[in-house]
C-alpha cells in the first residue's frame, strides 16, 4: 500500500492500511475457477453502475484543477471524481 499517497487517509481507513500491510501474501492461495469467476462478475457489476458525465469548464479552473491533481499523485478526472465524493458525503471542509 505504501505507493499510494495516503496522506488523507481517516482512521477507520489507516485501522484498514494497517490490517492489509499485516497480511503475509505469500501464505494465500489463488482462488479457484469458481472464485475467480464471482469476482469477475462482482467487478464487472461494480463498474457497470458508474455513469458517464459531461460538463463544460473554464480552461484556466481546467489547468488549476490538473495542477492539483498532479500534486496529490492523480489522474484529473480521478481527482475531481474525488473531491465530489468527499463534498457529498460531507467528508470536504474548507480550511480556516
Amino acid at each position: 500500500m505504501d505507493r499510494y499517497n495516503t496522506k488523507y487517509l481517516d482512521s477507520e481507513e489507516e485501522d484498514l492500511e494497517a490490517a492489509i500491510n499485516q497480511i503475509d501474501t505469500k501464505k494465500l492461495k489463488k482462488p479457484g475457477l469458481k472464485e475467480q469467476e464471482h469476482f469477475r462478475a462482482a467487478a464487472k457489476k461494480f463498474i457497470n453502475k458508474e455513469t458517464k458525465m459531461n460538463i463544460r469548464i473554464d480552461p484556466g479552473e481546467l489547468n488549476k484543477i490538473k495542477e492539483k491533481a498532479k500534486k496529490e499523485g492523480l489522474k484529473y478526472s480521478t481527482f475531481v471524481k474525488s473531491v465530489l465524493h468527499k463534498y457529498i458525503t460531507g467528508q470536504l471542509v474548507e480550511k480556516q
